[in-house]
């Protein structure tokens, strides 16, 4: 018997030898080289789809539950937080910043909207941990929440053991537990303050993250930058001494990636504020802020339109060939303004 099978098979390994000789193995790798790639190429389009903008409420609703008629405060926020970390795993391709194999390895447009998506989604984590879920500074942080932030927090391109993807489920498996425990009417181990300081001091690092953003986005067509490190305090002083003027470019490679990294803080920030308006919508109303804070999610939502080029185009400023960076830029500004405008609106009495 083993020896009628060793007969076959070397009977088929001739067969493939006489067929594959004479140049054909070479026409034969080609093939299969040429199929591989255009499968690529149809694959990573694919998975280069951004998700669409999602329903906070109903997003809410389905994590919650149906039978849940009042929200209670914090869950919206905590069920977007939620629903944040799992598009990142379950949109088309599911998470592809740790990809090391091909299509995922050459996608790095999507991989830069992950990390903007991720920037966000680690600065509300930390601030529901420091902040949102302790009623002061000497209270004791919240049992889920010292799990899921450094959860959160973990490097966002390990591929194995342990995988991004299972340290950041392990994140949303402890968020989950503090939103069913926020939801829990007849306990009270679980607890959001939605008061005015708090939202201000998440409101600080959304300044600093779009201010940045603005800054990088703008340097796609090369600026003169002074330095103003210390400007406004005489008896101030730094490390080193920093360059008088400087011409400040980011690098042609990296424009898009620059640019997808904003579109994909704009996508998070939109859900998030969204979130903001439900759970806060008292401190809002007192300090007759809700305007301001949609007006800031309608600038946001301008960085979703869609893209027609199949190239992130960097012409000048006021040259024939759009620059999509300095348009993300202007929307990216007049945010970041809003958002400063909606903080010095929050402080006051």
């Amino acid at each position: 018997m083993w020896q009628s099978m060793k007969n076959f098979f070397v009977e088929r390994w001739e067969d493939l030898e006489d067929y594959l000789g004479g140049g054909r193995l070479l026409k034969f790798i080609g093939i299969l080289l040429l199929v591989y790639l255009l499968a690529s190429v149809l694959v990573g389009w694919y998975w280069s789809q951004e998700p669409e903008l999602f329903d906070v409420n109903e997003s809410t609703r389905l994590l919650v539950g149906e039978q849940q008629t009042n929200t209670v405060v914090g869950t919206t926020t905590t069920a977007t937080l939620i629903t944040l970390v799992e598009t990142l795993m379950q949109k088309n391709g599911g998470y592809i910043s740790n990809d090391v194999f091909p299509p995922g390895v050459w996608l790095d447009n999507i991989s830069n909207w992950e990390f903007g998506v991720l920037v966000q989604v680690r600065d509300l984590s930390r601030a529901l941990r420091k902040d949102i879920s302790r009623s002061q500074s000497q209270s004791v942080e919240d049992r889920d929440l010292t799990i899921a932030e450094p959860q959160l927090h973990f490097d966002s391109a390990s591929w194995m053991i342990p995988s991004t993807e299972s340290e950041y489920r392990r994140g949303v498996t402890a968020l989950k537990r503090y939103m069913v425990r926020l939801a829990d009417t007849d306990k009270n181990d679980g607890q959001f303050y939605a008061r005015s300081d708090n939202l201000r001091s998440w409101l600080t690092d959304v300044e600093t993250r779009l201010g940045s953003l603005s800054q990088r986005l703008s340097e796609s067509v090369g600026k003169r930058q002074f330095d103003v490190d210390l400007a406004g305090d005489p008896a101030a002083q730094q490390s080193t001494p920093g360059v008088e003027e400087q011409e400040l470019k980011t690098p042609w490679l990296e424009v898009d990636d620059v640019f997808y990294e904003a579109r994909g803080t704009a996508w998070a920030l939109i859900h998030i504020l969204k979130a903001i308006e439900v759970d806060f919508a008292a401190v809002l109303k007192d300090k007759n802020a809700t305007v301001s804070l949609r007006q800031i999610v309608v600038e946001l939502e301008a960085t979703q339109e869609s893209v027609w080029s199949p190239f992130i185009l960097n012409g000048s400023g006021f040259g024939v060939l759009a620059n999509h960076s300095l348009t993300m830029a202007s929307y990216i500004s007049r945010a970041n303004a809003a958002i400063i405008d909606l903080r010095s609106l929050l402080a006051q009495g």
